[in-house]
């Protein structure tokens, strides 16, 4: 069983900055990519960064130059930096993994989920 939890979300004024952390914990043998997710009341949820375990990136295009994603693989964390942030950017903000279990199985999982609201 593995876990993701989750932290740092929370209410900005437009402009402002948040930084989200997951952390990953439990029958862990090695994460290939991390990212991040988002999903608006009424919309689908989309990719918002994503990072390989050798640091590769992508971003959607929305986010490109204000948000940054990066990863400490010693803590099985993964972090988003959220710069500039817009009343756009609000939704609920989901982390998700690539985990090789110690089973030998390559499973996807999912945080519960951090609300982020920026007002205008």
């Amino acid at each position: 069983q593995v876990q993701l939890v989750e932290s740092g979300g929370g209410l900005v004024q437009a402009g402002g900055s948040l930084r989200l952390s997951c952390a990953a914990s439990g029958s862990i043998f090695s994460i290939n990519a991390m990212g991040w997710y988002r999903q608006a009341p009424g919309k689908q949820r989309e990719l918002v960064a994503r990072i390989t375990n050798s640091g590769s990136t992508n971003y959607a295009e929305s986010v490109k130059g204000r948000f940054i994603i990066s990863r400490d693989n010693a803590k099985n964390t993964v972090y988003l930096q959220m710069n500039s942030l817009k009343p756009e950017d609000t939704a609920v903000y989901y982390c998700n993994a690539d985990v090789l279990v110690v089973s030998g199985i390559l499973v996807d999982y999912w945080g519960q989920g951090t609300q982020v609201t920026v007002s205008s």
